[in-house]
């Protein structure tokens, strides 16, 4: 599995070329609830002062997503605002502050930020949440913000998603460990996301 990062973390990174050329950073993320993917970036030009941009970065045309930058081809894969911007308009949903159910019907948090595999993959692996007392408890009660696998989401709703049940069982207080927890869950037949494969049930 390619490294895991938060889409927060995404804010602000360089768009750059396979020739060097930075031609914009990242302004927004948006993602597709139901499928678990990043539709694209908007885009906001490179410096302190620069605004947003006419363009965004739809992610079909990004070449991969790296720790330091975004990269793509060339600038000419850059498309019109409206090409990602209207596929939120289409998402069923928001992510980002959505209610975060079990298919057994427990609240377990609300939803800080989206954790996606770098790569070229552009997969919602999992969610940061602000977790309620259902799911963490004892020691763990001043740790209220914990990342728990997405497995297959069965429903978006509204500001719901909704979660299997066992994946309650492998969250993870920081993005390291989360890894490790999510490769348990997937090994011993959590619901992958499209595109992952799964590791023998245990």
């Amino acid at each position: 599995m390619n490294e895991l990062m938060g889409a927060r973390e995404l804010s602000g990174r360089p768009v750059v070329t396979l020739g060097g050329e930075a031609v914009a950073q990242v302004r927004d993320t948006v993602f597709d609830g139901p499928a678990g993917r990043i539709t694209g970036f908007t885009l906001s030009g490179r410096g302190l002062l620069a605004g947003p941009l006419c363009k965004s970065l739809p992610w079909t045309a990004v070449h991969a997503l790296g720790r330091h930058a975004v990269m793509i081809r060339d600038p000419e894969v850059l498309a019109d605002r409206s090409a990602v911007v209207e596929r939120r308009e289409a998402s069923h949903g928001r992510v980002l502050g959505a209610w975060v159910l079990t298919d057994a019907g427990t609240e377990i948090g609300v939803v800080l930020d989206v954790v996606v595999e770098g790569g070229a993959s552009g997969r919602v692996v999992g969610f940061r949440i602000n977790a309620r007392d259902a799911l963490v408890s004892g020691s763990r009660k001043r740790r209220r913000k914990v990342f728990v696998p997405r497995g297959e989401t069965l429903a978006v709703s509204g500001r719901a998603l909704v979660v299997p049940s066992d994946a309650v069982h492998f969250v993870a207080d920081d993005l390291a460990a989360f890894a490790a927890r999510l490769e348990a869950f997937l090994a011993r037949g959590g619901a992958a996301p499209d595109g992952v494969e799964k590791g023998p049930a245990q």
